[in-house]
């Protein structure tokens, strides 16, 4: 089994996202010790937003082509993703655009599109200041319904979400979330097998 985490928080060690997802990692490494783990930090590491192949300098340009080689490659992907301003962090947003890849990862047939990286699962940590996954605050969410359809696009359909949200809402419901998120980290180890 490939693993690959893939980091998005700019928060360094104040990252819940971070701090979840390694603690998946972990759990997962340790339920598949044999199991090959690739890491990208988005932050400390930061692609370009996509430009136009012509436009890119060579350095992009296999940066690009690794990246998407490292997403191809893996059976399991944990991806952390804080919810910002609604939406994701634009460092995750210039990965995804390495991965959606006309012919690589999609293509267009006479029925539409069609995924071409199915096969694999994909566990986002997703964390949120507030609420966002019920109530009025649903309306707000354009993170997981982004992440579920962009994966959706490239043919996973085994997404699965571990969300603390409510995190800037008090030290009592901060604590829950985490709590929370962690009864569910231990979820996924039955299904990465």
């Amino acid at each position: 089994m490939k693993l690959l985490h893939v980091d998005s928080s700019a928060l360094g060690e104040h990252s819940v996202s971070r701090m979840l997802g390694a603690e998946l990692i972990e759990a997962l490494h340790q339920a598949h010790p044999r199991a090959q783990r690739v890491y990208r930090d988005l932050a400390a590491d930061p692609l370009a937003h996509w430009s136009p192949p012509a436009a890119e300098v060579e350095a992009e340009a296999l940066r690009s082509a690794a990246v998407l080689e490292e997403f191809l490659a893996a059976d399991v992907l944990v991806v952390g993703a804080p919810m910002y301003n609604f939406s994701i962090p634009s460092a995750l947003k210039a990965w995804i655009d390495r991965i959606a890849v006309a012919g690589k990862t999609f293509r267009y047939g006479p029925n539409g599109p069609e995924g071409l990286a199915g096969g694999k699962r994909v566990i986002v940590v997703s964390t949120r200041g507030g609420r966002y996954s019920e109530g009025a605050g649903l309306a707000m969410d354009h993170q997981e319904s982004y992440l579920r359809t962009v994966f959706g696009f490239l043919g996973i359909e085994d997404v699965e979400f571990i969300r603390a949200e409510g995190l800037a809402m008090g030290e009592a419901t901060r604590s829950a979330a985490l709590t929370d998120a962690r009864l569910l980290i231990t979820r996924p180890l039955a299904k990465a097998a």
